[in-house]
């Protein structure tokens, strides 16, 4: 659909519209007394949310991304699914799945009761998906704008065989300068140092970050925190259907080598992912469902 066919049909008026962004992507812009976002319907990825009361963006988006069929844009929320990491059956498959470098479908757009903006995109299986990934599903995404931003995953087995997922919010948070952040809620918690030959660890005391990290933290609880001094906020983050978080920043040779990313961009971003990884597999039977669910919320700190 064209931009204008997209306004004509979902447009919500004075706080929904169809863009045409970077690239000449499709974007939907929300504006709203609760809060801003930017979507964009290639790769079904929030790009940027600031709620109301906020000066600033929770998510980081790289200046130097990528907008374009066939890559990922570096920043925002992006989707990986219905893998996480690298094939898991050594196939040379694209590394965290095939979702998040395709376009998506706008499926709906909801002004809700309590004033609430509610998008679903989705996706559903062509014969190129088969051919990489070979089961029938629908995947889709509602994504609710308020005070917080509320993602939903959803993933339908329309087939007839029972298939495995892991997958991930890989999210992007802006920090103020990352030696003043801390991760509350994962002390003590077991991890996959993937920085370390996927040595298995305990983490002791709070998350800091002092060099590049890479870690699947195991049997986590449902809530997370992003302390950051500098900003002067905390950035909680409440998960359903996830047993597993991942922290990620490439720290200074990994951003300098990314040609999606400025040299110095390690220092103003952090990863913190709600994830189904490593042991955290799920199994979909035919005619099922399973739900992936975070939600980003901001206070002052």
């Amino acid at each position: 659909m064209t931009i204008e066919q997209l306004n004509a049909k979902y447009r919500i008026a004075d706080q929904l519209r169809f863009i045409e962004g970077k690239g000449g992507l499709p974007m939907i812009q929300v504006n709203t007394d609760k809060a801003t976002a930017l979507i964009s319907i290639h790769a079904g990825q929030v790009l940027s949310f600031r709620p109301g009361n906020e000066a600033g963006d929770i998510m980081f988006l790289s200046e130097k991304a990528y907008y374009q069929n066939g890559k990922a844009i570096k920043g925002g929320a992006p989707i990986c699914w219905p893998w996480f990491g690298p094939d898991p059956e050594g196939k040379g498959r694209p590394g965290h799945g095939f979702v998040r470098n395709r376009p998506w479908n706008v499926m709906g757009t909801e002004l809700l009761a309590n004033g609430d903006i509610k998008v679903v995109l989705g996706l559903t299986d062509t014969p190129e998906t088969q051919a990489i990934w070979p089961y029938s599903f629908v995947l889709s995404q509602e994504i609710i704008i308020s005070h917080s931003l509320n993602l939903s995953l959803i993933t339908r087995n329309t087939g007839n065989q029972t298939f495995t997922i892991t997958q991930a919010f890989h999210t992007y948070f802006k920090v103020g300068n990352i030696d003043q952040v801390k991760v509350l809620g994962l002390e003590g918690r077991p991890y996959i140092d993937k920085v370390d030959n996927s040595a298995q660890k305990q983490q002791v005391g709070a998350v800091t970050i002092n060099a590049e990290v890479d870690r699947i933290y195991l049997d986590v609880g449902n809530t997370l925190t992003i302390d950051d001094a500098a900003m002067r906020r905390r950035i909680q983050i409440v998960s359903q259907g996830s047993k597993t978080a991942v922290v990620w920043n490439p720290w200074e040779k990994i951003s300098a080598e990314m040609a999606d990313l400025n040299d110095a961009d390690y220092r103003c971003l952090l990863c913190v992912e709600t994830t189904n990884a490593a042991p955290d597999v799920i199994q979909v039977a035919p005619n099922s469902e399973c739900r992936l669910v975070t939600n980003y919320s901001v206070t002052s700190n």
